[in-house]
């Protein structure tokens, strides 16, 4: 089969096709053909040498995929071969076949297309994960949400949205801004024009969760518009490993909780868990449209290249997906 290799620490122009031979799968696990999958901020830190794949997982690229089974384990009775699905894999998704824990799968709804539900599977799991398992953001409470017009942001809009949470976002242009708003944003902030705490501190906004992004100065800034026993769920550090000095007395007199979260280094189990728990809870209604990938542009695998470019560039709104 053919995948999306690279030179480990090198730019995207070190993308380039390659082969190797099919996954076998194990009795536990289905193989698909992959149709598309999707493009992530982790995939271009593992190219970068800066994010090895778990320990036994796949060194290719590519977390989330869509396509089609055409085998099943000697234990799996929950897909069939055939049958179109998505999900959540720990490595290999930039490849042409792909294994993937039977229980780690999703059936695709019929009104949405492979290149659609490639762009599910690692945004809303991961928004769901910040919002729902770590941050129980009930209905009547608020969230702010960093990187509003990012994946895993405009997923947790809708979420945050659809369980009746007021839903305040940071983003760096009216166009970003606009996107997070027709999902169910109502306090808009441009970072680039505006300190987000002065911002939203003059409208009285204040978050329960905080889902951030960025880290070092953020901090003390989400610290401020936090509510009392509020939680800061931190999933990247886009402005460095090292933050500025804590404000203690913040963190102390708001009761505040700072958790940092991954998901692709978690268990199987707590994965299947947290996907179990999704789809009991929100995946008809991807079927109603309550629920959608936003996706910014679908790219011939030839383009990869192009798509981690424009991601370490932050140039995207929604999901960057590749199809074979």
């Amino acid at each position: 089969m053919t995948f999306v290799d690279f030179e480990k620490g090198e730019s995207p122009k070190s993308l380039k096709m390659n082969s190797t031979t099919i996954p076998t799968i194990e009795s536990n696990e289905v193989l698909v053909k992959v149709n598309a999958f999707g493009v992530n901020r982790a995939d271009t830190l593992q190219r970068q040498g800066k994010y090895p794949p778990p320990k036994g997982e796949s060194e290719i690229l590519g977390l989330e995929i869509a396509g089609v089974v055409v085998a099943v384990g000697s234990n799996v009775t929950t897909v069939k071969e055939g049958e179109r699905v998505f999900g959540l894999v720990a490595g290999g998704g930039y490849a042409q076949y792909a294994k993937i824990l039977s229980d780690h799968v999703f059936k695709t709804p019929d009104n949405l297309s492979c290149a659609e539900a490639a762009g599910i599977a690692e945004v809303f799991l991961t928004a769901y994960q910040s919002l729902c398992d770590i941050g129980q953001l009930k209905q009547g409470q608020s969230a702010l949400i960093h990187a509003g017009a990012s994946g895993v942001g405009l997923a947790a809009i809708q979420l945050a949205n659809l369980i009746g949470a007021s839903i305040a976002v940071t983003a760096s242009s009216p166009e970003k801004l606009q996107v997070c708003a027709d999902l169910g944003a109502s306090t808009l902030v441009n970072y680039q024009q505006q300190d987000f705490a002065d911002a939203l501190s003059s409208t009285g906004f204040k978050a329960d969760v905080v889902i951030d992004f960025i880290g070092a100065e953020y901090t003390n800034r989400s610290l401020k518009v936090l509510n009392m026993d509020g939680c800061i769920i931190q999933l990247a550090m886009l402005n460095g490993r090292f933050g500025d000095n804590l404000d203690m007395g913040l963190l102390l007199g708001k009761r505040a909780k700072i958790q940092g979260s991954t998901l692709r280094n978690r268990s199987d189990e707590y994965k299947t868990k947290l996907i179990t728990e999704f789809s009991q809870r929100f995946l008809d209604e991807f079927k109603t449209g309550k629920l959608k990938p936003v996706i910014d542009t679908v790219y011939a695998v030839e383009k990869i290249t192009e798509a981690h470019t424009r991601m370490e560039d932050n140039d995207t709104i929604g999901k960057l997906i590749c199809t074979w």
